[in-house]
């Protein structure tokens, strides 16, 4: 496949990093090696975002871990991982020359773990920016570290003392607002906010009565939560000015172009990639496309349009 030729100008800066283009896949969505080596080069995408790996080696939860549902599907892999010492000496030299930035998420079950993961990133140059998977349960709270401000705010100040490469900070959706989450977020230094993580969800199996997944509950993606997701983005991007990563429910261009509208400067595709492993490219496209058919010349023309239209609340 030919690398895409622009009619526009798709290029985003967030963190001190010109992405060419505003797509990258949502974290754990994307194999560039295996499943889906050569079916596009990896250049035409934004950036490339790595599965999610954890300061400590992780074998994630048991089966079944995964289950559809109507709109979209809830998954509870538990974030299996070699850890952050063996992907940096392991599995980080394989993204060389791969033609994308590369962004790493790093998850963890204790504030330390970040702020340990991070010192042995170090400021790698291999890597571009850092996604802060903050939305994994808190050993000492039960809690998702996004969910409540001051463990947010311990979490990232101790994470940007420990690198200077730019952080994103994704978000958990399942907050009370999602405003107070942006702007502690903006206030500790983060680069960006990703909106948002899975929905909590859960599947009760009518026949044995009992969950479907083995960790009872799991995090809902797909079409389903576009809405919600859609209105999270619209609320932050009123409340702060950090830029904002959209991630819930786009599988076509049409998703990506709302959220640029609520106010997104990128997005990340993941459910889609399972059923569509063309989605990105095909998005990247469609909104190339969108830009030029109404009489724009750069995707920052159109950045949080839809308040501008209604006015923010």
């Amino acid at each position: 496949m030919s690398e895409l030729k622009y009619r526009t100008d798709l290029s985003v800066k967030v963190g001190g990093i010109t992405f060419k283009n505003p797509v990258m896949p949502a974290s754990g969505t994307w194999d560039c090696f295996e499943n889906n080596a050569g079916l596009f080069p990896m250049s035409e995408l934004g950036a490339v975002l790595v599965k999610s790996v954890h300061r400590l080696v992780r074998q994630g939860n048991p089966p079944p871990r995964i289950a559809e549902v109507t709109g979209g599907m809830i998954n509870a892999v538990g974030i299996p991982s070699v850890g952050i010492e063996a992907f940096m000496t392991q599995e980080l030299p394989r993204y060389d020359g791969i033609g994308a930035p590369v962004v790493l998420s790093l998850s963890g079950n204790r504030k330390e773990h970040y702020r340990e993961a991070l010192e042995i990133v170090a400021n790698d140059p291999r890597i571009a920016a850092v996604e802060l998977n903050l939305s994994c349960p808190n050993i000492g709270t039960g809690l998702a570290f996004s969910s409540t401000p001051d463990v947010l705010r311990e979490t990232l100040k101790a994470a940007r003392e420990a690198t200077r490469l730019p952080i994103f900070v994704k978000l958990a959706p399942n907050v009370t607002d999602i405003r107070v989450s942006a702007r502690v977020s903006e206030e500790e230094g983060a680069d960006a906010v990703t909106i948002a993580n899975t929905w909590r969800a859960m599947l009760i199996d009518v026949e044995t009565r009992s969950p479907v997944l083995s960790n009872v509950s799991g995090g809902m993606s797909g079409p389903a939560v576009k809405p919600q997701t859609l209105f999270l983005v619209w609320q932050a991007r009123a409340a702060t000015a950090i830029p904002i990563i959209a991630s819930g429910g786009i599988a076509r261009w049409q998703d990506a172009v709302e959220y640029f509208l609520a106010g997104a400067s990128m997005v990340q595709v993941g459910s889609a990639n399972f059923q569509n492993p063309a989605a990105m490219v095909q998005i990247v496209d469609g909104i190339d496309r969108y830009l030029a058919e109404h009489g724009h010349r750069a995707l920052s023309e159109i950045r949080g349009l839809a308040h501008q239209r209604r006015g923010n609340s």
